[in-house]
């Protein structure tokens, strides 16, 4: 909702300043998203004529011109480009420094084609003003040179913006508006009573309502001998403002109507419209030319205003182009009538349309005001383009229901646990057009009709409460008991949550793939149980529920290659299906790479690339479960997945045999070829159910760890034993040989070949110590290092390599 403050100021007598008004209206629940002040903006802008224009030296469509800018001092040298830059024009004149809006440049000195310019002069494009860049701007003869432009030009009235709830339809128009900052001490409310025009003779045009659920009330009146040309200066200006093209005077009565009393309101050529008027459902394949120049077609479900010709308006949304008014137009007929919000909206919808009519129709316009709306329309008529009025035609309901509310004072301070004297809180429903009847400690509070959104004793309170200020509202700790607070989130919501950051940290991108898949990929990865096909598929490809989130994520991974984009990394965070039990619900973390897709980067570069494998894969499943909780000093990898993967280049995460944890590894070819995707393809999924939880137990605080101040040390060790031994276990072993001391067991080595017997391989791993007391000796080094020898070879039967 745009308006201009002076239009503000139209229906509220206030010399607030405007920065306290936006502040207020946006207090009040009137958000206030911008504010276009162009006095502010074209400040540096001035008048300013122009001495003489010589032909440029070296350029044939330039000028060099000498202006006369109004402070007293020398003439200004400017280099002009305009064809009609000329001596004796005046026009407007920015200096050096100055912010061009059209062209989003400040102006400096420049020098252009040899010949200095310090200044420019502007079209009315580059102030952004209008969209004529054809020259500079040409102004009267007697514009007081040296005075600001935008001053002047009377263009200094600030546009605001406010960002309506659904619920205020009352504050579609200006007036609304200002009755809100009146109640909020923002200034004193103007709402001068609207005084009936007599008729001069009965209406000759009668309507008829076939359906009074969706047309509550109608009124009609003829206006004759009206002149139709362009509106008056201080409309279009009112219009323009806020981004509305004037068309005419009638058009923009009632575009003005719509903005200053949130009436909207419609104008027939009463010349084109044959016989009375009727409001009834569209018959199915009618059509209309609208005024937006659309033709649409219509069914039973859409409500239109029609006539011996057929249909001339879809009611409440737009009018038709065949009965519109233009300059020709001698007879009017102004129509004010009610309609049914539901409809309206689902018209709209159905049609494409958002209008300003539909906009205030499908929220609810003032039930009160339709007969008063049609007075103060006739009225603008009759002043602007003359003519005499017929009597109006009525038919349904003028007014809308009583509404009473029984309202408990005491109920502001339990709901918003303030004091509100009883005096102001009447003073407030007063401004805002409530009437309060009673003074003990219940009153009756009857609603305006423009409030259709006030129904009950919450909603008196929300008033109160918005105009006295939110920010009175005291802040109140709940009442939690004896007992502690509750977690916000589940477990499983915090191990979701942390393992799609984790994963989305690693480069992969999100995916959210369907939960149901086809027949033959679900039994590909341990689905198809009768218990888990739907009833009622949305396709025959969606029919199961899915075991796994893979088939998905492959589906989505193809369907980027297909597109040009092999390269892709992808996860998903969702529900698998393992039976019909709720146990057999789990939550998995997925991931697929494809292509160059590695962990060292997406994509081809020129410092290295490489495909994505398995261990990619295991990377990001270990990152995942990293995240989600899961103790990874006890996590072993198997080798050896799911049937799903390749047998030679997968894995399995489990803490000990009865708790896997999920499969790392490349897709397996044949699962590929039954997907239909393109190989090679590395993937994981891990449940993040069966990470256990975390044992909770009485501890003392144990003191923040902190960096050691002494130096760490490096020992490395080659380990020869039996081919099937895990380098895994090797590692654990050493890192069982001195927990306080060693911070860390990485393997880099690992060898078979000449030198090694057969059926052996030799393993060689870096130990690091970290002395936390003291610097250690070389005899403390060599005990640790006999330890993690014994360790090892306790462990694996390793013996150190020579």
């Amino acid at each position: 909702m745009k308006f201009t403050l002076s239009w503000l100021k139209d229906h509220l007598d206030t010399d607030e300043p405007l920065e306290k008004l936006a502040d207020k209206l946006t207090m009040i629940g009137l958000e206030v998203e911008n504010i276009e002040d162009k006095a502010k903006a074209l400040a540096p802008f001035t008048i300013a004529r122009v001495i003489s224009a010589e032909q440029h030296p070296n350029a044939d469509r330039l000028r060099v011109c000498m202006v006369d800018t109004g402070d007293g001092g020398a003439p200004v040298q400017v280099v002009c480009g305009a064809p009609n830059a000329r001596a004796g024009l005046v026009s407007v004149f920015s200096a050096p420094g100055t912010f061009i809006p059209g062209k989003n440049i400040t102006l400096g000195v420049g020098t252009i084609r040899g010949v200095e310019s310090r200044g420019m002069l502007c079209s009315a494009a580059e102030l952004q003003i209008s969209d004529d860049h054809d020259g500079i701007m040409e102004l009267p003869a007697d514009a007081p040179v040296g005075k600001a432009y935008a001053e002047w030009a009377g263009i200094g009235d600030p546009v605001l913006e406010i960002n309506l709830t659904p619920n205020r339809p009352d504050c579609t128009g200006v007036h609304g508006i200002a009755r809100d900052l009146s109640a909020a001490d923002m200034g004193k409310f103007k709402d001068p009573s609207i005084k009936p025009v007599k008729g001069e003779f009965p209406c000759p045009v009668g309507v008829a309502v076939e359906d009074a659920a969706l047309c509550p009330g109608f009124a009609l009146r003829l206006v004759r001998g009206v002149k139709n040309g362009p509106s008056p200066e201080w409309l279009q200006q009112r219009l323009t403002a806020i981004g509305l093209r004037p068309i005419n005077a009638l058009v923009d009565i009632t575009n003005f109507m719509t903005y200053d009393r949130a009436r909207p309101l419609h104008v027939f050529d009463a010349a084109k419209v044959k016989g009375n008027l009727t409001v009834r459902r569209a018959r199915a394949g009618e059509t209309l030319l609208a005024l937006d120049g659309r033709t649409y077609t219509l069914d039973p479900d859409v409500c239109v205003i029609a006539d011996e010709h057929g249909v001339e308006s879809l009611a409440g949304i737009m009018g038709g182009e065949a009965s519109g008014c233009d300059e020709n137009t001698t007879d009017v007929l102004i129509e004010s009538a009610l309609w049914n919000e539901l409809n309206i909206a689902q018209t709209g919808r159905k049609l494409g349309i958002n209008s300003d009519a539909r906009y205030r129709f499908e929220r609810g316009v003032d039930p009160a005001f339709m007969l008063p709306g049609l007075e103060m329309a006739t009225r603008l008529v009759m002043d602007i383009c003359g003519g005499s009025p017929s009597e109006n035609v009525v038919v349904g309901n003028a007014f809308g229901d009583d509404r009473v509310v029984d309202f408990p004072v005491h109920e502001i301070k339990r709901l918003a646990g303030i004091d509100v004297p009883f005096a102001e809180m009447k003073r407030i429903l007063g401004h805002l057009g409530f009437m309060v009847a009673g003074s003990g400690a219940h009153v009756k509070i009857a609603v305006p009709s423009w409030r259709s959104d006030v129904t009950g004793k919450a909603d008196i309170v929300e008033e109160i409460v918005r105009i006295v200020g939110v920010d009175k509202v005291p802040m109140t700790p709940f009442e939690r008991g004896d007992n502690p607070r509750q977690p916000v989130l589940t477990p499983i919501q915090l191990r979701t949550r942390r393992a799609k950051r984790a994963l989305a940290a690693r480069g992969m991108v999100e995916a959210v793939t369907w939960s149901f898949i086809s027949r033959p990929a679900a039994e590909l990865l341990g689905g198809g149980q009768a218990a888990l096909v739907l009833a009622n598929p949305i396709a025959s490809d969606l029919s199961d529920m899915r075991p796994s989130l893979l088939p998905g994520l492959v589906a989505a991974a193809q369907a980027n290659a297909d597109r040009g984009f092999p390269d892709v990394a992808l996860f998903e965070v969702g529900q698998i299906f393992k039976g019909d039990r709720p146990e057999d619900q789990l939550t998995a973390a997925a991931g697929v790479r494809h292509g160059i897709a590695s962990s060292q980067g997406i994509g081809r570069h020129w410092s290295g690339s490489a495909a994505a494998t398995a261990l990619d894969a295991k990377a990001d499943a270990f990152a995942a479960l990293a995240a989600a909780g899961a103790p990874m000093q006890a996590l072993q990898v198997v080798p050896g997945g799911a049937a799903w993967l390749h047998p030679g280049r997968s894995g399995t995460i489990q803490i000990g045999p009865q708790n896997v944890l999920g499969y790392f590894g490349e897709l397996h070819p044949r699962i590929l070829e039954q997907l239909k995707a393109d190989g090679p393809l590395a993937g994981f999924e891990v449940i993040l159910e069966r990470i256990p939880e975390a044992k909770q137990r009485p501890t003392r605080a144990k003191p923040v760890l902190e960096l050691s101040p002494f130096q760490p040390v490096s020992r490395d060790f080659a380990f020869i034993v039996d081919r099937g031994v895990r380098a895994g276990d090797i590692v654990r072993a050493a890192q069982g040989a001195d927990r306080k001391l060693i911070s860390g067991v990485t393997v880099f080595d690992v060898y078979e070949g000449k030198g090694i017997e057969e059926g052996k391989k030799s393993i060689a791993i870096a130990v690091t110590l970290q002395p936390r007391e003291k610097t250690l000796t070389d005899q403390e080094i060599d005990a640790v290092a006999a330890k993690i020898v014994a360790e090892v070879t306790k462990k694996t039967g390793g013996t150190l390599r020579g």
